[in-house]
C-alpha cells in the first residue's frame, strides 16, 4: 500500500460525520434526532452518484414561512458538490444542468411550492425530471438545435436533487424522498445565526473532507447491499439504501443510528402523508365502516365517513375547486383506480336489503386492495369495538343511537345484512 493510499484509508468516517451532523445542529433546529442523522448522511451519499444506483430526494417541508427550511437548504449547500441552488427551473434547463462538464451537480430547490403549488399549473415536466432522476441511466428525449434545424439528444436526470418550500409535493416525489417536516423554533430552541461571509468556508472545509473520504470509499459503497430495517422494501428501501450504505461505510454508531432515522422517519411519512388518499378510504372502509360487514350501502359508508372527526371526508378539495364533503362520485371514482380479486375496478352494485337494493360495496370486492395497500389491522380496542358503523334498520343509524348500545346495535345489524340472501 502506498503512503497516499494510506493517508487515504486512516480517515475515521464516523468521526467526520459527526462533525458534519454538528455543524447543522449549530444553524438548523430540525424536529427530531432522526431529521439530522438523514440530512448529514444525505450531503455524504451527495458525493458518491458515481457510485450509486439511486439517490434520495430530500425535502424540508413546512406548513408556514419561518420554519427554517431555507436556512437547511443554505447550509446543505456549503456540504455537498457542485451545488445549485434555483427557485425556479425549466425542465430542459434541468436537463442540460445534469450533462454539463464538470461533474454531477447536486441540484437544490428552494420554494418548491412554487413549482407545485396550487397556482403553479402542475409543470408536468419538472415533476417528471424529478421523478425519474432518482435511478441511475433515466434519460429524457429532448430536441436541441435551432428553428427547423433540430435534433433529438438524450438527456441524463440522475442527481441528488435536495427541496424546501411550504406545503407538500406530488405523491410522485414525496415517495421517493425523505421528508423532514419542518417548525418554527420554540422559546426554548436557539441555534446560531449564520453568516455567509464567515460559515460558508467552514461548510465548505467540511465538504472538501468528505469528498476526500467519499474517494476511499467509493468501490465499497458501489458493491454494497446495506440491510435494511424489518418491515422496510420496496420504494422506501430504494431510498434509504444509498444512505445506509453510506453509514456502513462510515462505521462507529452510524449504523445504527441510520437505521433506527430510516425506521422512524418512514413512519412519520406514512402517518402524515395525505397525497394517499385512495389508502387512506380504504383503510377507513375497512376499520371505520365495513368492521365485519359483508356489505355496505353508499349512503350508510358516507354518513360513517362524513361523521369521522379526524379524518378528511368532510372537507375534500378536488383540483384545486372549493372544498366540499365526499360524494357517492367521488367516492366511486377513487375505488375505482383500485381492483377486485378477478382484476376489475371496483364498481358499486346493487345491495338487496329488505325489499330494496340500494347501491353499495361488497367486502369481497374490497379485499384484495385492503390486502395490498392497507396497513396492518389495528389490535381489538375499546374503538374497534364500538365503531359507529351505520346499517339500514327501519331508518335509524348509529349516530341517532345512544353510545352505551351502538356495539350491539352494529353487531345486530350486520348479521342482517350477512343473512340477506
Amino acid at each position: 500500500m502506498t503512503s497516499t493510499n494510506a493517508s487515504e484509508s486512516s480517515i475515521d468516517g464516523a468521526a467526520l460525520l459527526d462533525e458534519v451532523e454538528a455543524f447543522h445542529r449549530r444553524f438548523n433546529v430540525f424536529p427530531t434526532k432522526h431529521a439530522y442523522v438523514a440530512v448529514t448522511l444525505w450531503d455524504a451519499h451527495a458525493h458518491l452518484m458515481d457510485a450509486l444506483d439511486g439517490t434520495a430526494r430530500l425535502a424540508f417541508l413546512s406548513p408556514e414561512p419561518g420554519s427554517g427550511k431555507s436556512r437547511a437548504l443554505e447550509i446543505v449547500e456549503t456540504l455537498t458538490p457542485r451545488a445549485a441552488t434555483t427557485v425556479n427551473a425549466s425542465a430542459n434547463a434541468l436537463f442540460r444542468l445534469v450533462a454539463a462538464d464538470g461533474g454531477t451537480p447536486t441540484i437544490l430547490f428552494d420554494e418548491i411550492d412554487t413549482v407545485f403549488g396550487p397556482k403553479a399549473g402542475g409543470n408536468e415536466e419538472v415533476r417528471g425530471f424529478l421523478n425519474s432522476g432518482y435511478r441511475r441511466g433515466a434519460k429524457s428525449l429532448r430536441c436541441v438545435g435551432d428553428g427547423s434545424n433540430q435534433t433529438t439528444e438524450w438527456f441524463s436526470s440522475f442527481c441528488a436533487v435536495a427541496m424546501a418550500g411550504l406545503g407538500s409535493l406530488p405523491d410522485t416525489i414525496l415517495t421517493r424522498s425523505v421528508i423532514i417536516r419542518m417548525r418554527k423554533k420554540a422559546p426554548n430552541e436557539k441555534c446560531e445565526p449564520y453568516r455567509r461571509r464567515v460559515h460558508e468556508k467552514q461548510g465548505h472545509t467540511l465538504r472538501d473532507r468528505l469528498a476526500d473520504w467519499t474517494a476511499t470509499i467509493h468501490e465499497q459503497v458501489s458493491e454494497a447491499w446495506p440491510e435494511m430495517p424489518e418491515g422496510v422494501s420496496d420504494r422506501p428501501a430504494d431510498v434509504w439504501e444509498p444512505l445506509l450504505a453510506v453509514a456502513d461505510a462510515a462505521g462507529g454508531h452510524w449504523p445504527e443510528r441510520a437505521r433506527a432515522a430510516c425506521v422512524a422517519l418512514i413512519k412519520a411519512a406514512q402517518e402524515g402523508d395525505e397525497a394517499s388518499l385512495g389508502v387512506r378510504l380504504l383503510t377507513d372502509l375497512r376499520d371505520r365502516v365495513f368492521c365485519g360487514a359483508d356489505r355496505m350501502p353508499t349512503a350508510a359508508i358516507l354518513e360513517v365517513l362524513l361523521g369521522l372527526d379526524d379524518a378528511p371526508w368532510a372537507d375534500l378539495s378536488d383540483d384545486g375547486q372549493t372544498s366540499k364533503p365526499l360524494t357517492a362520485r367521488r367516492l366511486s371514482k377513487i375505488l375505482s383506480q383500485y381492483v377486485r380479486p378477478d382484476n376489475t375496478p371496483i364498481r358499486p352494485k346493487g345491495i338487496r336489503v329488505g325489499s330494496g337494493t340500494p347501491k353499495g360495496y361488497y367486502a369481497e370486492d374490497l379485499s384484495d386492495a385492503w390486502a395490498r395497500y392497507c396497513p396492518p389491522p389495528p389490535g381489538e380496542s375499546a374503538t374497534a369495538a364500538t365503531a359507529a358503523t351505520p346499517q339500514v334498520n327501519g331508518g335509524e343509524s348509529v349516530a341517532d343511537t345512544p353510545s352505551e348500545s351502538r356495539h350491539m346495535f352494529t353487531e345486530t345489524g350486520t348479521r342482517a345484512l350477512r343473512s340477506v340472501g
